[in-house]
């Protein structure tokens, strides 16, 4: 008879849940049913679905399995890191412009431009121009240095003559410093090495 209450259907339940616990017999029984089905499940289901194997594994030549993870590809070994490109010997910047100049015995082309350049120097006569007595003074200076010459008025040197050779003072290997006597005091006097040739970069009186 069909039970049409859910009080009815209930009670059948109890009954159901409640009967393994009724003996250890009952108990028994109902986990090797429960096992049964467990292992049906196992073996029934792979076959179903074409696993047999365990995930992971593969069929070798003598029936036997081994892991995929030996059957893998290889995996790549870590590559050492790149050599450090080699050490040179060479500076590893170009040296600074306005590094000390190395010293050198002075070039006695050097000198004789300093004291050609003096003598002339001292050459004004009475109402001579700026730019005649920078005549023979522009194939001994720079082109630089002959635009701050431009504004030497020659009436205004004090000297008149040269009254001895020129003394080196300091000699490198592209420029040199020396003194010229006057009458009317020393002269400090750079000349610096150019393609053209030594030529006088810069004069003051010395001291």
């Amino acid at each position: 008879m069909p039970i049409r209450t859910n009080r009815g259907r209930a009670a059948v339940y109890r009954r159901l849940w409640g009967w393994p616990m009724r003996s250890p017999n009952h108990l028994i029984a109902v986990l090797v049913v429960v096992a049964v089905i467990v292992l049906a499940v196992g073996i029934i289901v792979p076959q179903v679905t074409g696993t047999d194997n365990a995930p992971g594994a593969t069929n070798t030549a003598d029936g036997g399995t081994t892991s995929s993870s030996t059957t893998s590809a290889t995996v790549p070994r870590p590559q050492a890191p790149p050599a450090s490109p080699p050490t040179s010997d060479l500076p590893t910047r170009l040296p600074s412009a306005t590094q000390t100049p190395t010293p050198a015995d002075a070039d006695p082309a050097a000198l004789d431009v300093v004291d050609t350049w003096a003598r002339r120097w001292v050459n004004h006569p009475s109402g001579i121009t700026n730019e005649e007595w920078l005549e023979p003074l522009r194939a001994l200076t720079t082109e630089e240095f002959l635009t701050e010459m431009a504004t030497v008025e020659p009436g205004n040197i004090d000297a008149t003559k040269v009254t001895g050779p020129p003394v080196t003072t300091a000699s490198y290997t592209s420029s040199l410093e020396a003194t010229v006597p006057t009458d009317a005091g020393a002269l400090a006097i750079t000349v610096v090495e150019t393609p053209e040739g030594w030529r006088v970069a810069f004069y003051e009186p010395a001291g």
